[in-house]
This record gives C-alpha cells, sequence and structure tokens, in this order.
C-alpha cells in the first residue's frame, strides 16, 4: 500500500471518523417546554394577496404567539430619502404591546424574505459608500425610536450576511460589524442576533462577528435550484445540538432558531405553484415532523418560517389544518 493511502487512512481514523461521530452519531433528549415565535413580514402578506394587519392580529389574538420576529424592510420604511413611515410598524408595536407579545426586529440592508436585500428604488442609484452611509442612518433612526419600547426585547441585524443567498449589491463583512457597533452605541441593554444557515454553517465564523446571539434556520425539505430536484436534508437533530453546544462553550452565546420551515419551497413561487406542489415540501404531516425535529435539536427557541402561508391557506384555500394545529401547540 501506498505510503500516502496509508497516512490518509490513519488519518481518516484518528481525526476525521471522531469529528464525524461527535456531530452526527448520538440522540438529543426530546423538549417540550420549547418557546415557539413566529416571523413576519407586511411584503409577504402583501405577495400573497392577503390583508398584513388582519394576517398579524391573526398570529396574536386566534394563534395566541407571544413572541414575533418582525422583518422592517428598508424599501418600505423609506421610500423616499430620509423620509422615514413608522406608521406600520408603530401600529405593530402597539398591538403587541396590548397583547403582552415580545418582538425581535430585523432591521438592515438585509432582512428576511426574497429578494433579501430590500433596497428603496432611490437607494439603488448610489455607490456602495452612499448605500452604507444611509443604512447606518436608518438602523440608527429606528434603534433610537424604538429603544424604550419594552416590548421589543432584541435587534435582529440583517440576515445570513455570510451567505450569497439572494439577490444584493454586495457583501461587506467589515461594515456589518461597523452596524453592530452603532446599535450597541445607542441600545447598551437589548441583545443583537445575527443569523446563520443551520444546514450550510458550523457557525463559528458567524458567533466572531460579535453579536450576542446566534439565530439558525432548520430547513427539512426544500427544492435545491442547482439539481433541480426536491431534496431533504439528512442532518439528525444532535448535529444542531452539538454545534450550539460549542457555540456557548467557546463563545459563551446562546443559539436559537429563527427560521423553522414550515411553509413550501417550491420550484417557483408559492402563488405560480399548485396545491399539490406546495404539499411535496410542507403539509400539516410535514409540518408535525419539522416540528417533532425541533425539539429534538436541544435549541430552547424557535421561530417559525411560514405564519403569513398558515393564513393564506386558511382565507384563500379553506385550509386550517397548520393553522388549528398550531393553536393546539400553544394554547
Amino acid at each position: 500500500m501506498l505510503p500516502i493511502i496509508k497516512y490518509f487512512l490513519w488519518l481518516l481514523l484518528l481525526v476525521i471518523m471522531p469529528i464525524i461521530i461527535y456531530f452526527f452519531v448520538g440522540f438529543s433528549e426530546k423538549k417540550e417546554d420549547i418557546k415557539w415565535g413566529v416571523n413576519f413580514s407586511s411584503k409577504q402578506t402583501d405577495f400573497l394577496e392577503i390583508d398584513d394587519k388582519e394576517t398579524y392580529l391573526a398570529l396574536i389574538e386566534d394563534l395566541g404567539f407571544k413572541n414575533i420576529k418582525i422583518s422592517v424592510h428598508w424599501d418600505l420604511l423609506e421610500k423616499e430619502f430620509e423620509k422615514y413611515d413608522f406608521s406600520l410598524l408603530d401600529w405593530q408595536i402597539e398591538k403587541a404591546k396590548e397583547n403582552n407579545v415580545s418582538l425581535v426586529l430585523a432591521i438592515g440592508m438585509r432582512t428576511p424574505r426574497w429578494p433579501e436585500c430590500h433596497i428603496p428604488e432611490w437607494a439603488e442609484k448610489l455607490d456602495k459608500k452612499e448605500q452604507q452611509s444611509s443604512i447606518i442612518d436608518l438602523i440608527e433612526t429606528i434603534v433610537i425610536r424604538y429603544k424604550n419600547e419594552d416590548a421589543i426585547v432584541a435587534w435582529q441585524i440583517e440576515n445570513e450576511v455570510l451567505l450569497g443567498f439572494g439577490k444584493c449589491p454586495w457583501k461587506d463583512v467589515d461594515f456589518f460589524k461597523k452596524e453592530i457597533r452603532s446599535i450597541k452605541e445607542i441600545d447598551k441593554k437589548r441583545p443583537v442576533i445575527i443569523t446563520d444557515s443551520g444546514e450550510l454553517s458550523f457557525w463559528i465564523a458567524s458567533s466572531k462577528l460579535g453579536g450576542d446571539i446566534i439565530g439558525v434556520t432548520t430547513y427539512k425539505k426544500i427544492w435545491e435550484s442547482h439539481i433541480k430536484e426536491y431534496i431533504s436534508y439528512a442532518l439528525p437533530p444532535i448535529f444542531y445540538e452539538r454545534r450550539a453546544s460549542l457555540v456557548k462553550l467557546i463563545f459563551n452565546k446562546e443559539v436559537i432558531g429563527t427560521e423553522l420551515q414550515a411553509e413550501p419551497w417550491c420550484a417557483n413561487s408559492i402563488m405560480n405553484s399548485s396545491l399539490e406542489e406546495q404539499a411535496k415540501t410542507m403539509d400539516l404531516e410535514q409540518f408535525k415532523r419539522n416540528v417533532n425535529f425541533a425539539k429534538k435539536t436541544g435549541i430552547k427557541e424557535f421561530y417559525f418560517w411560514g405564519g403569513e402561508w398558515w393564513y393564506y391557506m386558511l382565507k384563500t384555500h379553506g385550509d386550517d389544518k397548520i393553522w388549528e394545529e398550531v393553536k393546539i401547540m400553544l394554547n
């Protein structure tokens, strides 16, 4: 046997195999005391052609969510340069206060929902330096306005900035660190959440960026555009628990689930897919499997990704299966 092959086999045995065993072998204790929350985006309700305020209130008043993460899209908040329209966000925060709901605000250029980077038309014409200056102004304006609102429990800055997913003009990690510093200089009491892929990352790089909490995705069945097939992630729950333990040990940061898949991920958008096509990646049984998976990860807090779609299915198609399942879960 060639020496290099022997070397490789010993390397595999002594180094690689223990790593594989650590991250992929084992069983997590199933947790029932999960803090459940839900993501919300007015852009998504508009896309699904349902009323945003009605949907938001239904998630709170009918389902009973006490934790909501709102995507504060730049192009909705500042449609004109330095002219901010806070009317909708003010209303959302007021309704949260009335119902004892805790909010996370996701702010910046890159906030959850396609196309990821939500840039106003006027800002698209600016160069990178000018865009970054406007983004800092945006962040500081939001944090200053709401830093005394008790309903807001954390800030999420940008969304999965280390990934190349989405339509964005640039990626600048140094600027991202500057955004975090800008928030912390104004608001010294609330944690800053940095998000990362739960499937494609070990969360080490994101843990180094200066935030306080690491938020990760949990997707189980999706359309993979590169191979043009539906795929299921075969990652075991222990993979999440072991990575979270390392982040806690090395960086002393908690890991939460900021996107637990609860809506379809189709080859085309939801509005361009039949109900049968949507069911390939999300239906009641897949929803239950995803919830059961989350309970086994060791992570204690999850925000569902898909609340707007549940309401769309309820109102547009008369399908209340997931809606009623969530109601039972929460109540």
